[in-house]
């Protein structure tokens, strides 16, 4: 922090941030570029996703089942039972996230839920939905049942160990608005172009928690590859402009998470 002025780090040098818009047309965005959905439809995604995994296995096994039979009578029986149970535990699983996040009762703990199978499961019901059609919404509505289990942990850091990580497409307003909160708060912001940087900026000043901006897309990818490493809170963005162009953020509710954290 020099002259009362926030920290920041631009780190130009794996997987490229704004990678997953490279087949866009160029055309407006839905909404203006505002993806928000509500939560329910990500637990209405998560569920057919399971359920067709699920499937998929059980047909899998089915169709194997005479070679199966060969080496050792029952074999496919035992097989199909893996996956009912699997599915049974899964569904199971799913339903008790979904009532920690309704309700406010934790019922698991940090590695069985959004820092564990739930960030992966996210980025598998990413791709379902992209197959229909729903990318942005249903990783915007996951990203809710994220960010809601993550901040109920009532974690606290002090100064210096908060993190915030934003790309290179905020609008000037934007960086502004986040430079502002940084300085207020003597918070380091750090701007990475790639995934690979951002996991850089991570490992080398060793935060105990962060504050990550990026569209869904970026989020969920991100998310996949930070969040059990250590805690984030992702704050999706707005594109009125387009992907990787003048996006903007609720400066609000970033406000509201570093306080959040901050001890």
């Amino acid at each position: 922090m020099e002259n009362g002025r926030a920290q920041l780090v631009h780190i130009e040098v794996d997987r490229r941030l704004g990678h997953e818009w490279d087949e866009w047309d160029g055309s407006a965005l839905p909404n203006g570029g505002d993806f928000k959905a509500a939560p329910s439809l990500f637990f209405l995604y998560a569920i057919f996703t399971l359920l067709a995994i699920m499937g998929l296995a059980s047909g899998a096994a089915f169709l194997v089942a005479p070679r199966l039979q060969s080496v050792w009578q029952p074999l496919p029986a035992v097989l199909q039972g893996i996956v009912v149970v699997a599915a049974t535990v899964s569904l199971i699983w799913l339903l008790l996230v979904a009532v920690a996040f309704y309700t406010g009762i934790i019922l698991l703990p940090e590695r069985l839920a959004e820092r564990g199978p739930l960030v992966q499961l996210m980025s598998i019901t990413s791709r379902v939905a992209g197959w229909l059609g729903r990318r942005d919404w249903v990783e915007n509505a996951g990203i809710e049942v994220y960010n809601t289990l993550a901040s109920r942990r009532a974690r606290k850091v002090a100064e210096g160990e908060l993190l915030v990580l934003i790309p290179r497409c905020l609008s000037k307003a934007t960086l502004d608005g986040v430079l502002d909160i940084a300085s207020r708060y003597e918070v380091p912001v750090f701007v990475a172009t790639r995934g690979q940087l951002a996991r850089r900026a991570i490992r080398e000043r060793r935060p105990r928690a962060v504050i990550a901006v990026a569209c869904e897309r970026d989020m969920v990818t991100g998310l996949r590859d930070v969040a059990s490493k250590v805690p984030v809170l992702g704050l999706t963005m707005q594109l009125p402009q387009g992907p990787c162009k003048d996006a903007v953020v609720d400066l609000a509710k970033m406000e509201s998470w570093v306080k959040h954290y901050l001890a």
